[in-house]
């Protein structure tokens, strides 16, 4: 199965790309999926992403902590921006979902 990940916001704003900046997480070259917290959901969506994707985002976490470590950014024009922000695990994390929601369901049926 393909999928597509959303590219940037459904809607963008002035305050959305405040909210975004101030966050910070884009300072260290990390997407939004990125900082997700790791619930059952959303370690089986990574599991399930394509191993070039898992590679990349091991690697933007791995170098985000290794710039906190040493209490430095990214240079600016290596920051994540807002419109090109990728929602790489949305598609994965609904599939999840919608699968936990479904098993639930047939349980509930039985």
């Amino acid at each position: 199965m393909s999928y597509v990940a959303r590219k940037g916001p459904q809607v963008v704003s002035a305050l959305g790309r405040w909210a975004y900046n101030l966050s910070g997480f884009n300072q260290y070259g990390l997407h939004r999926d990125d900082c997700l917290y790791e619930d059952d959901d959303v370690k089986e969506a990574i599991r399930r992403l394509p191993e070039k994707l898992k590679d990349e985002r091991n690697y933007r976490i791995t170098r985000a902590l290794h710039l906190s470590m040493t209490k430095t950014i990214l240079p600016k024009e290596q920051w994540t921006k807002y419109e090109e922000d990728c929602k790489y695990l949305e598609p994965y994390l609904e599939e999840v979902k919608r699968e936990r929601d479904e098993m639930a369901k047939w349980e509930a049926n039985k």
